[in-house]
Formats: C-alpha cells, sequence, structure tokens
C-alpha cells in the first residue's frame, strides 16, 4: 500500500512524469504540469493552468484560472496570478524561426500581485510587492512596492505589503492602514520600515 500524496490534484488535472509539486499545493480541474516545473508548498493552481518545463513557483504561489506559465517564469513566495494572466518567453516569434532555448527569464519576487487579464512581456522583473492592475501589458522591469496599470503598463503610485495604496507625506513617510506598517519613499524608492 503506497502513501497518499501530500497534495491534492483533480482527477481531471495531468501531471507529467519529471514534475515536482510540494507538500500542500491544490491542483484543480484541467491543469497541466509539464516535466521539470516545480510547485513550492501550499500553491494553488487554477482550472485550465498550463505549468510549462523549467517555471519555478516559490511557496504559496495563488495561480487563478486559465492562466499560461511558459518556461522562463519563476515566482517567488506569494505571488498573486489573478485570472487569465499571460506570460511570454520570446520577444520576436515567428513560426518559421525555432527560437527555443532563447527563452527569456521573467522574475516575479515575493508578494507580487498581478490582475486579471494582464500580459507579462518576457524579460522583466517585477520587485516585490508590486503590483499589476488589470488589464495591463507590462513590457518593462517594475520596481518594487509599485502600482502599475495600463498599455503599456505605467507607474501610477506605491502599494503596501497588504495592497493598499499609499498616501505619502511631505517627509516621505506612509502608513499601510490594515496593517500599521510604516514605508519611506526616498530616490523614487520604496522600502518598509516597520514589519507588523
Amino acid at each position: 500500500m503506497t502513501d497518499a500524496p501530500a497534495y491534492f490534484a483533480h482527477p481531471t488535472a495531468v501531471l507529467d512524469e519529471g514534475c515536482r509539486i510540494g507538500a500542500g499545493c491544490r491542483i484543480w480541474h484541467f491543469a497541466h504540469l509539464m516535466p521539470g516545473c516545480e510547485l513550492g508548498e501550499a500553491c494553488s493552481i487554477g482550472q485550465n493552468v498550463m505549468v510549462a518545463d523549467g517555471v519555478k513557483l516559490g511557496r504559496n504561489v495563488k495561480v487563478q484560472n486559465n492562466v499560461s506559465l511558459y518556461t522562463g517564469v519563476e515566482c517567488a513566495d506569494d505571488v498573486f496570478l489573478g485570472p487569465s494572466v499571460v506570460f511570454t518567453n520570446v520577444r520576436n516569434p515567428r513560426s518559421a524561426v525555432v527560437r527555443r532555448g532563447q527563452y527569456q527569464l521573467t522574475v516575479l519576487e515575493k508578494g507580487v500581485s498581478i490582475g486579471a487579464n494582464s500580459t507579462i512581456v518576457c524579460g522583466v522583473r517585477l520587485g516585490e510587492y508590486a503590483f499589476v492592475g488589470a488589464g495591463s501589458v507590462v513590457t518593462k522591469d517594475v520596481k518594487p512596492y509599485a502600482l502599475v496599470y495600463g498599455n503599456p503598463a505605467r507607474q501610477h503610485g506605491w502599494m503596501s505589503a497588504f495592497g493598499h495604496r499609499l498616501q505619502f507625506d511631505a517627509a516621505g513617510h506612509a502608513t499601510c492602514p490594515e496593517s500599521g506598517e510604516e514605508y519611506l519613499l526616498t530616490n523614487h524608492q520604496v522600502s518598509r520600515i516597520s514589519i507588523r
């Protein structure tokens, strides 16, 4: 008799041999995990999600329905990907030109949130706790704690680690209304100066 897996997978999910799944993960209807992908502990993989070879997800990553994670995507802990988010891995695709092995790395640092129907063009880095509004097209790096949205996505402010818009005073200080954590804005960069 074999032990039950340390994760849940719906019977319709396709888990290719060689995919690595952390304890406590939940994998829902029609998801497809390809060989060589890695899921950290306690990840949630929604319906109709594809996770390609070489994709790495940290702990507690939440991937909502209909997301495609292509080779080259790496997500740190606590990343949230809204429904129908799309990633690319080649900037200049042509059907007749083979570009396997030229995939560009896309990195989402700890706590990043990406809103529904957004597109993340490959080769960018989203800093910790960056927040991408729904329907955006991200074409360049995003600073930590930055709020970006639009097509192309542009910065429109700053967000706390709890997902609230930060209002900085003249001295560059702000407080998250939910957590009470304090933030400092200096030289167009935000840092958290107190942690709950």
